[in-house]
């Protein structure tokens, strides 16, 4: 890269935090009505595109990073200006936080080889452990009374929610991680369903975080935000959330210590051979996993506001599964893909169901239940498995797909190589 091309990435990064201030500060007058639409839009396209354009060439200099950030940019300023309705913004959050959830799944079913079955339990800890981080830190409430930090912190230090979340629940994932080093196949399998029974009950019979009846209370924490700006923050952190996860596992599996995650899946007696401590990798990829499935929980918690045991069950787990094995196992972007399509899918079941049963095509007394989406739900996992057993992607990219998207993503991150190397002489 280019002494220019550093200085342009270096200015934009300094200007990034001055634009999101600003956006701050001008969200009360825009929303109060002092300026027109037209006016309102330009203004709000002029702080968020440099910000995304900014915190996309630091962040990478890859045009997939640009595309998301750019889209994420107007997502917002949608959401914004009102443009999306509430509906709207469940579903793309949602969609968000499926994305995260299968991705973590993938690292484990997918890179590794294993399988899987009871990944819900970890989203199920970390929706907890967020939600109560979240209320002791910026709400009043009668669990932990006054609040630990002032609440209008709360949009500077929610990410700590979402990191605290993420740790609790890799520790949880211990409870895989050590039978893994000698269970594989079908036995892990069992020990995982195990575990989300496990984590279901435990948190059932804690009457403290509200049992069975569930636990409420995040969206004062949500509103705490809005207090500081009016601006769709959940949105914001969901979209970051995404981002974050998938550099990260695209980072850990193609480096050099994470290439050694699917040579466990191809081979774990070959890897130990060739040096590879195979139950490190094994803890590490359960423990990242799991983390990351809490990260999901967390932000489903404050999406929601509500969080209730039953709702990461064994179907959610096998949510989980439909998404990993639809996009293709070992397949980043595949899974990415499947998620989004997973999420529209049960969407328009919900429209679907009520409309098939207003054609009266069944007989007298007989309707379809929108429970019947669950039957869907794993009927499109057996038909997978029959049909495309390797999902929609197999194990490989989308780039694989895009031969000159490839060659373009191979061109950009070599040119930075020849300045290392010059830099060094």
């Amino acid at each position: 890269m280019s002494m220019s091309g550093r200085l342009l990435r270096i200015v934009l990064i300094l200007l990034g935090p001055a634009l999101a201030a600003a956006a701050c500060r001008l969200a009360p007058i825009l929303n109060e009505g002092h300026l027109s639409p037209a006016h309102t839009a330009l203004i709000y396209g002029g702080l968020f595109l440099p910000l995304a354009a900014g915190a996309a060439a630091a962040l990478s200099a890859r045009l997939p990073a640009c595309l998301f950030f750019i889209l994420a940019a107007g997502l917002v300023m949608a959401a914004q200006l009102r443009f999306l309705d509430n509906y709207f913004l469940l579903v793309i959050m949602t969609m968000g936080i499926n994305i995260i959830f299968a991705s973590s799944l993938n690292l484990v079913n997918g890179y590794m080889g294993e399988f899987s079955c009871g990944h819900g339990g970890f989203m199920c800890v970390g929706a907890y452990v967020g939600s109560l981080i979240s209320m002791a830190f910026f709400t009043s409430s009668k669990l932990f009374g006054a609040s630990l930090l002032p609440p209008h912190l709360a949009p500077l230090l929610f990410p700590l929610v979402l990191i605290g979340a993420g740790l609790v629940s890799a520790l949880f994932g211990l409870l895989v991680a050590l039978p893994s080093f000698r269970t594989r196949g079908d036995y892990l399998a069992i020990i995982t369903i195990a575990a989300n029974y496990i984590i279901i009950s435990l948190v059932e019979n804690i009457d403290f975080i509200g049992g069975p009846r569930g636990l409420s209370g995040m969206n004062k924490t949500v509103g705490a935000m809005r207090e500081v700006a009016e601006m769709p923050w959940m949105l914001i952190w969901v979209l970051t959330a995404v981002f974050a996860s998938i550099v990260f596992l695209y980072r850990l599996v193609g480096s050099t210590y994470g290439k050694s995650i699917p040579a466990v899946c191809q081979n774990e007696i070959a890897a130990e051979i060739m040096g590879v401590n195979t139950d490190r990798v094994k803890l590490t990829a359960f423990m990242v996993s799991s983390g990351l499935a809490g990260v999901a929980g967390a932000l489903y918690a404050h999406v929601y506001s509500y969080v209730n045991a039953q709702a990461f069950s064994i179907l959610k787990s096998t949510e989980a599964l439909v998404m990993v094995y639809m996009g293709g196992m070992g397949s980043l972007s595949g899974v990415i893909m499947a998620a989004a399509a997973f999420t529209l899918l049960v969407e328009g079941l919900r429209f679907a169901i009520p409309f098939i049963n207003s054609l009266h095509i069944l007989p007298a007394g007989y309707e379809i239940s929108p429970v019947w989406k669950w039957v869907l739900i794993p009927l499109c996992l057996i038909l997978l498995m029959q049909f495309r057993p390797e999902g929609l992607l197999g194990n490989r990219e989308l780039s694989h797909f895009f031969p000159r998207l490839n060659k373009w993503m191979k061109r950009t991150s070599s040119e930075e190589e020849p300045d290392a190397h010059s830099g060094n002489k």
